[in-house]
C-alpha cells in the first residue's frame, strides 16, 4: 500500500514537473519567436571625390628607311617631350621613359613587302606618374605644340588613355560607413512606424564593398565612391 502511494505521489510530481517545464518552454518559445521578428534594410552612402593620382602615358611613333637614323629621331623626340614636361611643372622623378620598340617590315612573319615607304617603324612610351592632377589636364591641352614640331602621338584608341586614381579611401571610410548605417536605421524606423512596431537592437550588419567609379566618361578625374550597408534589426510590439 505504501509503495502504491509512493508511486502515485512520484507520478503526480513528475506530471506536475512536465506541466511546469512545458509552460516554461512554451513561454520561452514565445519570447524567441518575438525576437525573431526582424527587418532587413540597406543604407547607401555616396561621395564625389577628386582623383589624387594620374598615370599619363605619352606614346609617340616615328619611321625611317635607316635604322640608325630612326634611333636618333626617337632620342630627339624623347628629349623634346621630357623638356616639355619639366617646363609644365613635372619633376624628373615623375617621368619614366621606356625603350623604343622597333619593327622591321621586311622581316615580318608573313614575308616582307619591299615596296613599303618606310622599312623601320618605332614606338615609345613616356609615362608621367604624379599627384598633380590639374597640371596633367593643362599639359595635355598643350601637347599639340610638340605635334607641330613633327612628333607623331598615338591616340587614346591605342590603349594609352590617362588613368586617374583615388587612393585615399581609408580617409573617408569611417564617415561613409557611419552615413550608410544612419541611412539604414532611418529606413528601418520608418518601416517599424508603418507596421506599428518598435525598432529593437541590431541583429547583424554587413558593411558591403566600396566601389570607386568615374563620375562620367567626360571627367574621369572625378570619382564617385559608393558603399551599401545591410543591417538586420529586431522588431518588437
Amino acid at each position: 500500500m505504501n509503495q502504491f502511494k509512493s508511486a502515485l505521489i512520484l507520478g503526480a510530481l513528475i506530471g506536475l514537473g512536465m506541466i511546469i517545464a512545458g509552460w516554461i518552454l512554451g513561454h520561452s518559445a514565445l519570447k524567441i519567436k518575438e525576437y525573431e521578428r526582424i527587418v532587413s534594410v540597406k543604407g547607401l552612402a555616396e561621395r564625389e571625390v577628386k582623383a589624387n593620382v594620374a598615370v599619363w602615358p605619352i606614346r609617340f611613333n616615328a619611321g625611317s628607311q635607316d635604322l640608325a637614323e630612326l634611333y636618333d629621331i626617337m632620342q630627339t623626340n624623347t628629349q623634346e617631350i621630357q623638356t616639355f614636361l619639366k617646363n609644365e611643372g613635372f619633376s624628373a622623378e615623375e617621368i619614366t621613359s621606356a625603350s623604343p620598340s622597333i619593327t622591321d617590315k621586311y622581316a615580318q612573319q608573313y614575308g616582307g613587302d619591299a615596296n613599303v615607304a618606310l622599312r623601320y617603324t618605332a614606338s615609345q612610351t613616356i609615362t608621367v606618374y604624379t599627384h598633380k592632377i590639374d597640371k596633367v589636364r593643362v599639359a595635355q591641352t598643350r601637347l599639340v605644340a610638340l605635334g607641330r614640331k613633327g612628333i607623331a602621338f598615338a591616340g587614346d584608341d591605342s590603349g594609352q588613355r590617362t588613368e586617374y586614381l583615388f587612393t585615399k579611401l581609408n580617409d573617408i571610410k569611417p564617415a561613409m560607413i557611419e552615413q550608410a548605417t544612419q541611412n539604414a536605421r532611418s529606413v528601418a524606423e520608418k518601416f517599424a512606424e508603418d507596421s506599428k512596431s518598435r525598432l529593437g537592437k541590431i541583429k547583424s550588419a554587413n558593411q558591403g564593398l566600396f566601389s570607386i567609379e568615374d563620375r562620367d566618361s567626360n571627367t574621369p578625374y572625378l570619382k564617385k565612391v559608393r558603399v551599401v550597408s545591410t543591417v538586420d534589426y529586431y522588431l518588437a510590439d
